[in-house]
């Protein structure tokens, strides 16, 4: 039976505001919060947008504001707990020096990352950082630009010129671990990829076959197995590569946690790792220490860049509120390979 009750309408947000006046959220923001700089025409629209909607805006994000604090979002899709617990740790650790606040929104499809970005939006936000994949979605990139707010990208192999980033130079890291496996000795070895949609993932792959090239080693079709970054599809990968006669000698998987299933399906179907089979990763996240053998991996120094993302932020933050503008900032980290107990020479024969 039908309900005769009224359907409650959500308050108007910034953005209905902005929408009505015909401005960009960010010059409707500055209106509200009753920013100096702004023209006597487009704050009466403005205004009369505001009044025309009823709009009462965030008190407690107001005070925030005016006392300085920075509101930082955090948008993020990326299917690795153990990536996003290490990068959460520097971002929190940083952001408690500054005296900023998070705010952390998941997503996963296009819808729920619309509605997260609104929820970000409406709680104003100064500012949104884009870990991985969503640092290297221009449609998410595209709708934050066009709120006016800062964005600061997460280990994007392609940063946009006009976004700050933070990341590792992906290409030569893989290109490491790469002639590292071949120098142990090995040739015929199996590469698992990473999510096609993520840039890190195709230059960890291009490094991967221009390692093998330069070695002078083709690597045919069945040596390749496609992930998605998900200890899942590292599995279903592991699966396709260990049922090859014959199998590969070593497996380098483009993170942790693919790499952490392959040494499960290794063990599962009775091989000695690394005595039978060598397994490297990418990341050097907690399970790379936490799975037995210990993975030999590339660090990425996910903390420090944690780190360093909320302090290019807060200091865009501060720019902005002072009425003074700067270039994107494009830091680059150091990488390492850590050796561990996973990889070693071929075996005989």
């Amino acid at each position: 039976m039908p309900s005769n009750k009224p359907r409650r309408q959500r308050p108007p947000t910034i953005l209905d505001v902005a929408k009505r006046a015909g401005v960009s959220p960010m010059t409707a923001s500055r209106v509200i919060n009753r920013h100096p700089r702004v023209g006597a025409d487009l704050r009466e629209r403005v205004l009369e947008a505001a009044k025309a909607l009823d709009y009462r805006p965030n008190l407690a994000g107001r005070s925030l504001r005016n006392a300085g604090v920075s509101r930082i979002g955090v948008l993020y899709s990326n299917p690795s707990a153990a990536y996003l617990n290490q990068l959460m740790i520097g971002m929190l650790e940083e952001a408690s020096h500054a005296g900023a606040q998070i705010m952390l929104e998941t997503c996963a499809g296009m819808r729920s990352q619309r509605s997260a970005m609104k929820r970000l939006l409406d709680a104003g936000v100064d500012g949104v950082i884009l870990p991985p994949p969503l640092c290297d979605s221009p449609s998410t990139v595209a709708e934050l630009q066009a709120a006016g707010v800062p964005i600061v990208a997460i280990a994007s192999a392609a940063p946009l010129e006009h976004v700050h980033s933070v990341r590792i130079d992906d290409y030569q890291a893989a290109r490491t671990m790469a002639r590292y496996l071949l120098g142990l000795g090995h040739r015929r070895i199996g590469f698992i990829e990473g999510d096609p949609d993520h840039t890190p993932a195709v230059l960890r792959a291009q490094a991967f076959f221009d390692s093998m090239r330069e070695a002078g080693i083709e690597v045919p079709d069945e040596l390749v197995a496609h992930g998605l970054f998900t200890y899942r599809s590292g599995l279903e990968a592991a699966r396709q590569l260990l049922a090859l006669d014959p199998r590969p000698s070593a497996i380098f998987a483009s993170n942790d946690d693919m790499a952490a299933a392959v040494i499960a399906v290794a063990h599962g179907m009775g091989l000695r790792i690394p005595e039978d089979l060598s397994v490297t990763g990418f990341d050097d996240t907690p399970v790379a220490t936490t799975i037995w053998p210990a993975l030999t991996t590339i660090h990425q120094p996910v903390t420090a860049m944690g780190r360093q993302t909320i302090r290019m932020m807060v200091e865009e933050i501060r720019l902005r509120r002072n009425g003074e503008h700067r270039g994107a900032q494009h830091k680059l980290m150091k990488y390492k390979l850590v050796k561990r107990e996973s990889a070693s020479e071929p075996p005989a024969g």
